[in-house]
């Protein structure tokens, strides 16, 4: 079997140095130089001839994670890796997954573009905006899910008077599959956007009435629907809103915004590091899942053994 290389981006060490305790074996040496005008160079420090190498680097903002993702890439193609892994938790640019007015790109395709282009055999990320973004690849790609990181959680939370929703329309797949697995109603917030990351109203579908509701979303942005979401769902008669939302992008005013919010909890994962602490917000770790993930492609195993049985 190939030797294994595991390699981390620099914004993403948090993340990788998790990844490979779970997988018990060290983070390859590596290191980023720049010069004065700030162009990127990095190099790798130890051999990878032959090597399975996998790249853990979560392409949040700002760009230079992407970036450095890719020369990552290209110095082990030009060294002779056997074979390259990207391991993207997080796949920056899956929000624009089509063309939904004219004169606009679509940045996940061309994303998906680059990493074929500078080498990669494989991408291994989690729950992408949309599923469909898989099809820009002619790559395999490994879309694990954080339905097996937050189903096993709240096995352990009682859930007698749950009820899932979806903040919006588009996210109603995510949460039946919630709402199917625990045999708990569905109910969903159509919202209505007249500019980006700004929701102008939310109309709630179904009956909430005395029921614990949780939102279930794959990323949180500003959260300005998440609020607005639990705003609509207490003045439905609600007892309680939580959230589940992989991503926590958390930008702007989203802290501000979560700590005024009626949301009492918002349970994420560690795809992108948190800027700050908040009380609402508990984070489960995805670690032990890229490490499984991981070692099932390096030993040529099933990574459908990785998802939840429902």
């Amino acid at each position: 079997m190939p030797d294994i290389k595991l390699f981390s981006c620099t914004n993403s060490e948090y993340l990788a140095e998790k990844i490979s305790d779970y997988y018990g074996y060290p983070l390859a040496k590596r290191e980023v130089r720049k010069f004065a005008d700030g162009e990127m160079q990095v190099v790798i420090n130890e051999s990878v001839r032959g090597a399975y190498t996998f790249f853990i680097c979560s392409t949040f903002s700002p760009a230079d994670n992407l970036l450095e993702l890719l020369l990552m890439i290209d110095s082990a193609k030009r060294a002779s890796a056997n074979y390259i892994t990207a391991v993207i938790p997080y796949f920056g640019y899956a929000r624009q997954d089509r063309k939904d007015k004219p004169r606009v790109p679509i940045s996940s395709k061309l994303i998906a573009n680059l990493l074929m282009a500078a080498g990669a055999h494989r991408v291994m990320t989690m729950d992408l905006h949309a599923d469909q973004i898989q099809g820009f690849f002619d790559i395999p790609v490994d879309h694990l899910k954080s339905e097996a990181i937050f189903m096993p959680y709240l096995q352990k939370q009682d859930l007698s008077n749950t009820i899932f929703a979806s903040p919006d329309v588009g996210g109603v797949k995510r949460a039946r599959s919630f709402a199917k697995y625990f045999n708990c109603d569905l109910v969903i917030c159509d919202k209505e956007r007249r500019v980006a990351n700004e929701v102008a109203a939310i109309t709630v579908i179904g009956e909430v009435a005395g029921k614990d509701v949780i939102l279930v979303d794959d990323i949180v942005d500003t959260a300005g629907t998440l609020c607005k979401a639990a705003d609509a769902l207490i003045e439905k008669g609600a007892n309680s809103v939580r959230a589940l939302c992989t991503h926590p992008v958390l930008s702007g005013n989203a802290y501000i915004n979560i700590a005024n919010s009626k949301i009492t909890e918002i349970i994420t994962t560690d795809t992108i590091p948190l800027r700050e602490k908040s009380e609402k917000i508990k984070v489960l770790s995805c670690a032990q899942l890229f490490a499984r993930a991981i070692r099932n492609t390096h030993e040529y195993k099933s990574i459908a053994a990785l998802f939840v049985d429902k």
